[in-house]
């Protein structure tokens, strides 16, 4: 496998006396978190490049702890590029006008931004995933566990809310996710206002513990504080973006999870096999890369002993449903989950997809919920999520 990389990457670069192909990052915290969001696109990165035979120590430059300002992302970029980079991977949102402005500036270089929805037909795409599909499956976790301690209340520390579709899209699949099992449940939401922010990420979960009483704790944030705060007074939680049973081993059930190096794998393999950078977007086959659990791009982590009896049952069913396309989250279509002696039925029901002021957002027996929507213009909370 690894002649055989770098002979494409020879043909790519136009001869064998070129440099070496090297793959350029710019992370929003450190590279050496071990656990979260940064830890999850690293450990992705790396992963990729050992499966594609690429030396990571001498073929991976890596700008980290870069914060969304657009000044000092062009810095990054400069830097990457000054280092021989071939691609350039920005995974935070708020890269995305300067990941647009360096494609422009640098048209033989590669940039590919995750989160984002700017892009061009030749050099930048944006990458990101059917979070929610996998978020609907650690809801089942949370909410078959507030069934077990009869505990209604769960709790959701958030980066943002409604504002950005990413999270709201993240939330709305979760809550749907726990009121498949516990229809009585109330998902209670408070914003941290900044993707991560270790300090308010424990704070507001111990908040949502005290104040709300929430028996489950999980989170759209990038440290695993909200499940260490959880541990700590005595409940549960879904984490996110990594396992972060390790953390919190007391407390978690499970967490959605990205297999980065699906994606990836697949873009510097691209960039490598595509002749030159101006025919990456063709080689990928668009400007946007968006898989879910049929691609195995996303998933939830392996389930703690903590989880309810029957969890992983219900879970493998509705993956199911939702790998063979039979079923997604966000349509007219809701699922009735039941567990009996660990093993869970699951009733397919035709019934309106309705936000939490009252507005009917797809009717009974409707078509999911668009892809554009859910990427891009999904600015509401469903029924059953309230603000913190």
């Amino acid at each position: 496998m690894a002649l055989v990389m770098v002979l494409s990457m020879a043909a790519c670069s136009g001869g064998s006396d070129e440099p070496e192909f090297k793959v350029g990052a710019i992370y929003i915290n450190s590279k050496n978190d071990t656990a979260g969001y940064t830890y999850a696109h690293h450990n992705g990165i790396t992963t990729a490049m050992e499966e594609l035979g690429l030396d990571v120590e001498s073929q991976l430059v890596i700008v980290d702890e870069v914060p969304e300002d657009k000044e000092q992302v062009l810095a990054a970029i400069d830097t990457l590029v000054g280092e021989g980079a071939n691609i350039i991977f920005g995974i935070s949102f708020g890269y995305i006008d300067a990941m647009e402005e360096a494609a422009q500036e640098y048209p033989e270089v590669i940039f590919s931004h995750a989160t984002g929805y700017k892009s061009n037909s030749t050099n930048f795409n944006n990458y990101f995933g059917r979070a929610y599909q996998a978020r609907y499956l650690a809801g089942i976790a949370a909410g078959l566990k507030s069934l077990e301690t009869g505990n209604n209340n769960i709790g959701y520390v958030a980066a943002y809310g409604t504002e950005y579709a990413e999270t709201a899209s993240g939330i709305n699949g979760f809550a749907l996710g726990v009121q498949a099992v516990n229809p009585e449940a109330t998902v209670y939401v408070k914003e941290l206002g900044a993707w991560a922010d270790e300090v308010n990420e424990s704070a507001f979960a111990k908040e949502l513990i005290t104040s709300y009483g929430c028996g489950v704790i999980s989170q759209h944030c990038d440290s695993a504080q909200p499940q260490i705060a959880a541990q700590d007074a005595g409940v549960f939680g879904c984490g996110y973006n990594s396992d972060m049973t390790a953390d919190a081993p007391e407390a978690h059930l499970t967490a959605a999870i990205w297999n980065w190096n699906v994606y990836y794998g697949t873009a510097i393999k691209a960039a490598m096999d595509c002749g030159d950078a101006s025919k990456f977007v063709d080689t990928m086959g668009g400007s946007a890369y968006y898989g879910g659990l049929a691609e195995g791009f996303v998933d939830v982590s392996p389930l703690s002993d903590n989880c309810a009896a029957g969890t992983q049952n219900a879970i493998d069913q509705v993956k199911d449903l939702i790998v063979s396309g039979a079923w997604d989250v966000f349509s007219g279509m809701k699922l009735n989950i039941t567990v009996t002696d660990g093993v869970a039925s699951i009733e397919q029901v035709d019934a309106p997809l309705m936000d939490n002021a009252g507005n009917q957002i797809v009717a009974a027996g409707g078509a999911s919920v668009e892809d554009g929507v859910i990427t891009g213009t999904m600015n509401y909370f469903v029924a059953g999520v309230q603000e913190a």
